[in-house]
């Protein structure tokens, strides 16, 4: 038994670090201590209704205090990590220092702009609520430019669109621009009716949704092309400069608008050798989820790579679901090893995977029934899962209400610019 209560830094409260609070909530035995550059969770599956203007930033966040409200073990405090002392038990952040016991880092991933610094300097990412707000002001301020733009070829600049990246926020976005184009630009834009906007979707691999079936493959292929998405593959983005993308096939895009959703990487900290990073700087894990060459540095989710379960010997794919278990995993573990019990080694439960395309179409597989389905069947599917994925009871309300406002009338209110005075606080 443990003589006193141990401290547990978790960085990062996104799926792995809000279920592993949960998951030893109130245990007398630990205290827990959770940091994060931002004071909310937010639910990243939907900021591209964020950015679009179909949800409001409230629908798909909720504030770490009022979350944990009422754990006597818990502590939230807001900051971003410096760097770890690893013989001191101590992390730095940029707004203090803490001790602990065991560290558990949980902090996802950031964008991946492959070193291609025009794209990083001007193109827009899919990361953040942050990132979410700037897209849904960047596009509605181009709408509004291309409206008095006398000029075609601006005109046909300003409203077109590349996207980087055919898995599910690069399918998911372009194909609630194409709806928006067909439904919501008419209405509010009748100027802007006759003009040629155009929506791309550019992926350096041979299919859109890649990790998918070929079925949930062609269908999304189909569908994005029916709607007037023109799709690119076996290309890359390889710069973006003077409103021109640039393509690795010799092709080249007039667009004032690129959003970037082709990869991604895992974060690396000072203090945490770069013997214990693997491919894409996700942290190397064991069975379970040490940090190898540390003695009490965990890892979870997106920012680990796990090589020890059999099912997946190159490592979990990164979503949602093995964040999830990890953390539930980890939570367990720890409660084990106060009474000495022998730990679980990770295995992870893939439930299957799916990719909202439009109104009424979707994709869904589920691999240890072998089953595909699309069309109203997995768009009501896929509704239900991210619904119930929401946080409370209080951001499903919100978020089902504004679904239903939109699939009845086919548009949204909540379109509206709003620039801050400051980019700080």
């Amino acid at each position: 038994m443990l003589n006193q209560k141990k401290t547990i830094i978790i960085i990062g409260g996104g799926f792995a670090g809000v279920n592993f609070v949960n998951q030893l909530a109130n245990d007398d035995n630990y205290s827990i201590i959770l940091v994060d550059k931002n004071n909310y969770n937010f639910f990243p599956p939907l900021l591209y209704q964020v950015a679009t203007g179909y949800l409001e930033t409230t629908n798909i966040s909720y504030p770490f205090r009022k979350l944990f409200r009422g754990i006597k073990n818990f502590t939230f405090i807001m900051g971003t990590v410096e760097r770890v002392i690893q013989e001191q038990n101590k992390v730095v952040l940029d707004t203090g220092e803490l001790t602990y016991d065991y560290l558990v880092f949980a902090t996802g991933t950031e964008t991946n702009y492959f070193g291609i610094e025009n794209v990083k300097a001007y193109s827009i990412p899919m990361k953040t609520v942050a990132d979410a707000l700037y897209m849904r002001n960047y596009l509605l301020d181009k709408l509004e430019r291309a409206s008095r733009e006398t000029d075609p070829e601006e005109r046909k600049k300003l409203l077109t669109i590349v996207v980087a990246g055919g898995g599910p926020t690069g399918v998911e976005i372009s194909g609630m621009f194409a709806e928006m184009k067909k439904t919501v630009i008419p209405v509010d834009y009748p100027e802007l009716i006759r003009t040629n906007a155009k929506i791309y979707l550019v992926d350096g691999s041979k299919s859109v949704l890649a990790p998918m079936s070929e079925k949930s493959q062609r269908y999304t292929y189909d569908t994005l092309s029916n709607m007037g998405v023109t799709i690119f593959l076996n290309s890359l983005v390889k710069d973006y400069s003077n409103d021109t993308v640039y393509l690795s096939d010799g092709k080249s895009i007039a667009a004032k608008t690129l959003i970037w959703a082709a990869g991604v990487t895992a974060m690396t900290f000072e203090g945490i050798e770069k013997e214990s990073y693997g491919r894409g700087n996700r942290m190397l894990v064991d069975a379970y989820n040490k940090v190898l060459n540390t003695e009490n540095i965990y890892a979870l989710g997106d920012t680990s790579l796990q090589t020890t379960d059999q099912n997946f010997p190159n490592g979990h794919p990164q979503v949602a679901q093995v964040a999830i278990q990890q953390a539930k995993n980890l939570g367990k573990n720890f409660k084990k090893m106060v009474n000495g019990m022998g730990l679980n080694a990770f295995s992870y439960n893939d439930k299957g995977s799916m990719a909202i395309i439009g109104r009424n179409k979707a994709v869904a597989d589920i691999p240890k029934l072998d089953l595909h389905f699309n069309g109203f069947l997995a768009w009501i599917t896929w509704l239900f899962i991210h619904l119930i994925s929401l946080i409370n009871s209080g951001n499903r309300l919100k978020t089902l209400y504004n679904w239903t406002i939109s699939y009845f009338t086919r548009d949204q209110s909540l379109r509206v610019l709003i620039k801050p005075i400051k980019k700080d606080i």
